[in-house]
């Protein structure tokens, strides 16, 4: 199992970090923080720049703690919010769930794996492993299902005031 989360953590810090690098960038064929910027407001996610900055730092920080397993609910929260974020803001944008036609299944499906490093932690393989003497470690390294829940919840919550906005643009 240990090696299993392993190789989740890293895919998954890989495409966030990618992410990240396309919007604050350009880098993997992103539009960059300008242009980035520039799209966000036309869904009426102002400031534009402003709200391309905080998703970018979110994924860059989130693919930082998974890649390494540290603090790895709090690097799980930060990708499940930020993914179910553009996964709403995605599918009511394009009407569509479906990734093809310009919905948000891709970014759920990212949120998806993230959460599950909610409830099942790291593994054997982190530097969170290293904290498992600590009294407070059991919440990182060992989570109960209610940190999972609550990363759940909390993602889904994040993506309230989005959808609100998205859905206000689009009228």
């Amino acid at each position: 199992m240990d090696i299993g989360l392993l190789l989740l953590r890293l895919v998954l810090a890989l495409i966030l970090f990618t992410h990240a690098s396309q919007k604050l960038a350009g880098w993997f064929g992103g539009n960059g923080l300008r242009r980035q910027g520039e799209i966000f407001a036309s869904l009426g996610l102002r400031p534009g720049r402003g709200m391309v900055l905080a998703a970018g730092l979110s994924e860059l920080i989130a693919a930082t703690l998974l890649l390494l397993g540290l603090l790895t609910p709090v690097g799980a929260l930060l990708a499940a919010g930020t993914m179910v974020v553009a996964g709403v803001t995605m599918q009511l944008n394009s009407g569509k769930f479906w990734n093809i036609a310009g919905g948000g299944e891709y970014p759920y499906v990212l949120a998806a794996a993230a959460a599950v490093l909610g409830f099942t932690g790291a593994g054997a393989y982190a530097l969170d492993a290293q904290f498992s003497g600590a009294a407070w470690s059991t919440l990182i390294h060992e989570p109960a299902a209610w940190v999972g829940v609550l990363i759940v919840l909390a993602a889904l919550a994040a993506a309230v005031p989005f959808a609100l906005v998205v859905r206000r643009s689009a009228r």
